[in-house]
């Protein structure tokens, strides 16, 4: 009876050691897929083309005055209304605050020759991570991190955590109440960065 027992003793301990390594495998494999650890030590990089080139802190160089020649006075021409621009425009700009992680680059929104807009972050450089995505948002950019997770329009995924790249606004967005733009974690929740839009 003993040997019986002691075998049936056996039997169960390795069904239970066998039991306990599966739902460790499946409680790691989960665990890697939603948190992604590796994505804090990876980059990933994009190098779009800039809409309009360095929108926030550009430096505008005049003419040197060697080269300003007089002009022969002229009758002044009839006055007619000033042409609107034909390329793309920016129209708010702003630097990324640091949320989550820290980040630096630009963002701004700008709009496009056909009437359509877009947001373009330029030097962008923030950490990796899983289901990042970027928001506009109706909250000013000083609000709590927690704010920028409701009243926004998705633009879709991250493209890449550093360089510049660009992202179409949908035409349903309601850019009179825009306000800042979000790099956000759905997964978890949280802003990894915000940058003001302010209108120039």
């Amino acid at each position: 009876m003993d040997g019986r027992r002691g075998r049936r003793w056996g039997m169960a301990r390795r069904v239970l050691v066998g039991v306990g390594v599966v739902v460790l495998v499946v409680g790691v494999g989960v665990g890697l897929a939603l948190f992604q650890p590796w994505r804090l030590v990876t980059t990933r990089t994009a190098d779009e083309v800039l809409l309009v080139p360095t929108s926030v802190g550009a430096v505008v160089v005049p003419p040197p005055s060697s080269v300003v020649a007089a002009v022969p006075s002229v009758p002044p021409a009839p006055s007619v209304p000033p042409a609107v621009p034909v390329g793309p425009v920016a129209l708010a700009s702003g630097v990324f605050r640091s949320l989550e992680h820290a980040t630096t680059g630009s963002a701004t929104l700008v709009r496009l020759a056909d009437g359509g807009h877009a947001v373009q972050f330029e030097g962008l450089d923030t950490s990796d991570g899983p289901d990042l995505k970027v928001y506009l948002s109706d909250k000013p950019s000083d609000a709590a991190e927690s704010a920028f997770g409701s009243g926004f329009t998705s633009l879709g995924e991250l493209k890449a955590n550093q360089g510049n790249q660009v992202y179409a606004v949908p035409a349903s967005a309601a850019l009179e109440d825009v306000r800042s733009v979000v790099i956000w974690c759905e997964r978890f929740s949280a802003g990894f960065a915000v940058a003001p839009l302010e209108r120039a």
